[in-house]
């Protein structure tokens, strides 16, 4: 490390972490200093347009640039901060600053759960650091925990809240009763979702986060394109409403439980992104609005619970300043946290992924539907923990209600087949895991 001498940034991106980073980097000089021994400039920012007029003041002899050539190819900047997103012009910018002998800080889950290994070759290649601590959960320093203060454990699961959009829309329809459409409006009037939402009500945001987390909590690459993704686009207010009777709510979540018998380390991860009903009781259902939460279980640490901001400009651009921190100190590269290269992970199918489900069907209100019903589960060995038959006969039934033990998806979804095909169903089922209490709390 050059002690005393300015460590030197561009900045790809001038949004609303770009800004909270430069916001940060003027409130915070002073601390910032004392931390990394010296001071962080920022010397260039790329931009799409750099006539535009900005409400965020440039940091002081700061010059905008369109061509990220002048990033990487000035000698006097030590470290590129990719924070414009999206995938190809951030990969060639990632790709072309480490073939130049920079180092990088990014915030791009996206980019980091399609072509992580890659980057993080070329990274231990040139030997650079790539750190990506805003990349999941915001504020919250998981990466970090990760990646170094449980190295010395055996991770055993990973559960949590990863996307504060459609936590924030799940928790109005819950607690205010809204239905989904009135949450996803009223979000995207609060700035929590963007105008075109596919990419957090969806789950494939959380999806990003996951495949980053599973890297880092045990070493193995879980190709994005097998991870199974179920978002809340389709959640209605009867299913929040039902399962609050039963004493649940319905959380977005992403989890990955390593299970013995696979070929690496002699696991196999069972992994997805999906709607679940968590008991009220437990601290994950309790977490509302916007904000993150992840449980990380593991040998020697037992439980740990994560939980606060997981976006936002000031709560993600922290994050990235704590990576700029960790560059200007000159610490050495532990991008990953593993020595080695990622192996592919052996990976449990989706259908065979056992669980205790919450099952609505829409029936007639007739005699003998739920004999018929319970029969269609009896012959797919599922056994029903629970029922409840609720409302009155409308357009499309009533609703009937099951809470099943342990089993699997595929015998769910074999079971439900055979109550469409004998024709006992009024409309498309629906159907949640519930997450055991041992998981989440």
């Amino acid at each position: 490390m050059n002690k005393g001498k300015p460590l030197n940034i561009g900045l790809a991106g001038f949004g609303v972490v770009g800004s909270g980073l430069c916001q940060l980097l003027a409130e915070n000089a002073d601390i910032i200093e004392k931390r990394a021994g010296r001071k962080i400039i920022v010397r260039t920012i790329l931009v799409r347009d750099a006539q535009k007029k900005r409400e965020v003041a440039l940091p002081a002899g700061t010059r905008l640039t369109t061509d990220s050539a002048e990033l990487v190819n000035d000698a006097d900047i030590d470290a590129v901060v990719e924070l414009m997103g999206g995938i190809d012009a951030a990969s060639a910018l990632i790709v072309a600053a480490l073939e130049h002998g920079k180092h990088v800080v990014t915030a791009n889950k996206a980019l980091l759960a399609s072509e992580g290994p890659k980057l993080f070759r070329l990274a231990a290649e040139k030997d650079r650091i790539l750190r990506y601590e805003a990349s999941v959960a915001g504020a919250i320093p998981i990466v970090a925990a990760l990646k170094e203060s449980l190295t010395g454990n055996r991770v055993r699961s990973l559960v949590g809240i990863l996307n504060g959009t459609s936590n924030y829309i799940l928790s109005e329809m819950s607690t205010n009763g809204l239905d989904f459409k009135q949450a996803l409006r009223q979000a995207q009037e609060l700035g929590f979702a963007e105008a075109d939402p596919s990419l957090d009500i969806d789950g494939h945001d959380a999806a990003h986060k996951l495949i980053v987390l599973i890297r880092l909590a045990f070493g193995l690459d879980y190709p994005l394109d097998k991870l199974a993704v179920t978002g809340i686009r389709n959640l209605s207010a009867m299913d929040i409403a039902l399962a609050r009777e039963f004493g649940y709510r319905i959380k977005l979540i992403g989890q990955v439980t390593a299970l013995k018998n696979g070929e690496n380390n002699g696991i196999i991860l069972a992994a997805g992104v999906f709607p679940a009903l968590v008991h009220q009781n437990l601290l994950l259902a309790k977490v509302g609005g916007a904000y993150n939460a992840l449980r990380v279980s593991a040998n020697a640490s037992g439980p740990l619970f994560f939980h606060g901001r997981g976006a936002g400009s000031l709560p993600t651009a922290g994050a990235v300043l704590a990576d700029l921190i960790a560059v200007a100190r000159g610490e050495q590269p532990n991008n990953t946290g593993f020595a080695a290269d990622f192996p592919k992970a052996t990976i449990l199918p989706a259908d065979d992924w056992r669980s205790c489900y919450y099952v609505r069907v829409m029936v007639e209100d007739t005699p003998g539907v739920l004999r018929d019903i319970s029969g269609c589960m009896a012959a797919e060995n599922i056994s029903v923990a629970q029922m409840i038959q609720k409302g009155e006969m409308a357009a499309s039934g009533v609703p009937l209600v099951f809470m099943t033990h342990e089993t699997s998806q595929k015998a769910m979804l074999n079971a439900l087949e055979r109550a469409s095909r004998a024709g006992l169903l009024r409309e498309a089922p629906v159907y949640f895991r519930i997450m055991e209490r041992d998981q989440v709390n």
